[in-house]
């Protein structure tokens, strides 16, 4: 059976333990107190870290009833995020395993509370949790790791996903899924379901295979400047052309990105106009919460237009290095924008929208913004 198991942070909470090692009937949890270490909170995550302190101590739970499987799925799921399982000693003498992490592998920063935890960061927490232990046996813990941004990525996407506005003129009908596979798994994925539907007609559909593009969710903003009646394109190397055969691989946007877990759709626009432009985004304007393409992708976009100022200097060059990002900007008058999209010279569905959409209420917006002789 091994040595019990000392745990510290989120395994304490048993939703989380049963979606690493799944079926835990069978393990009994007591608390315990480990001498000689204190937890704090990892900067820039939701876990907590551990650290050797001689003038410390870190309250936990002892784990008992620990399988052999069960240990090979704590393992895996811990040694993604670089910890490994050694020896120490309780406060009472016992010698147990506790998950430490490999030397300068995370910076630890101020206090961390499981309450805080729970209430803040365990359903986003959980929906990665499942998604990484479906790797087992198919890739390395430093495989899923290097993952793990997109995977919470995912998970918030699931998590807005009860949020969603539309669908109220749609069937509701029954869906049964008999398989879901995950045939590729990278920075995206890609996800196969056979599954049988309720039919307009009130009776299921034949079994159908399906593959959808996971991708997290993604905020856009046209930058606009009512004074000068301008917007602000950005400009990068996008791979859907690439892929396609297309002669034209760098494409003209609205600034885009995906959301950061726990990040509201607005914040993640303005964080974007930041990173990608140099800009302050300003008051703005819901456009649109749409699928890119619900046939085939979980993409899901929230566009909006931003007051922004864009004198000339506005155009240039940038995007985060960290992020392998070449980008540049333009500045369009409205009225190029306008004739750009009808002649059918922009390739991309957001910025169209959101063109079209300023045409509607131009007028109202510049009006608002208080631009002299519009009445």
């Amino acid at each position: 059976m091994g040595r019990p198991l000392f745990v510290f942070g989120t395994l304490i909470h048993p939703p989380l333990l049963e979606a690493v090692v799944g079926d835990a009937a069978h393990l009994t949890l007591t608390p315990a107190r480990l001498t000689g270490y204190r937890v704090s909170g990892v900067a820039g995550g939701s876990f907590p870290g551990i650290e050797s302190d001689p003038d410390c101590f870190a309250d936990g739970m002892i784990i008992d009833g620990l399988r052999a499987a069960d240990r090979a799925r704590l393992d895996y799921y811990e040694k993604a995020f670089d910890y490994a399982r050694e020896g120490a000693l309780l406060a009472d003498g016992r010698q147990v395993d506790v998950y430490l992490p490999a030397q300068d592998t995370w910076t630890l920063r101020g206090a961390w509370s499981l309450e805080d935890w729970i209430r803040d960061e365990s359903e986003i927490s959980l929906r990665a949790a499942r998604e990484i232990m479906e790797y087992i046996g198919r890739k390395s813990p430093a495989e899923t790791g290097r993952m793990f941004p997109m995977i919470r990525a995912r998970a918030w996407s699931s998590i807005n996903a009860r949020k969603s506005r539309h669908g109220a003129d749609t069937l509701h009908g029954r869906v049964t899924v008999t398989r879901h596979e995950r045939p590729y798994a990278g920075y995206f994925a890609v996800d196969e379901f056979v599954l049988k539907h309720e039919r307009f007609d009130g009776s299921m559909s034949q079994e159908v295979l399906r593959a959808v593009f996971r991708a997290p969710d993604a905020a856009l903003v046209l930058p606009y400047d009512p004074v000068r009646d301008r917007v602000l394109l950005v400009e990068q190397i996008r791979m859907g052309p690439l892929a396609r055969g297309d002669r034209s691989l760098w494409q003209l946007e609205p600034v885009a990105g995906r959301l950061d877990p726990g990040e509201a759709p607005q914040d993640a626009a303005r964080r974007e106009a930041q990173e990608e432009a140099g800009l302050e985004i300003g008051e703005m304007w819901p456009i649109a919460e749409t699928y890119c393409s619900p046939g085939n992708s979980s993409e899901f976009y929230y566009i909006y237009l931003g007051f922004a100022d864009l004198p000339d200097r506005a155009a240039g060059t940038g995007g985060l290095e960290a992020e392998h990002e070449d980008i540049r900007s333009h500045l369009l008058s409205f009225d190029a924008l306008m004739m750009m999209c009808d002649a059918q010279r922009a390739a991309n569905a957001p910025l169209v929208m959101a063109a079209y959409w300023l045409a509607r209420h131009r007028d109202r917006l510049r009006r608002e913004a208080g631009i002299a002789g519009l009445r």
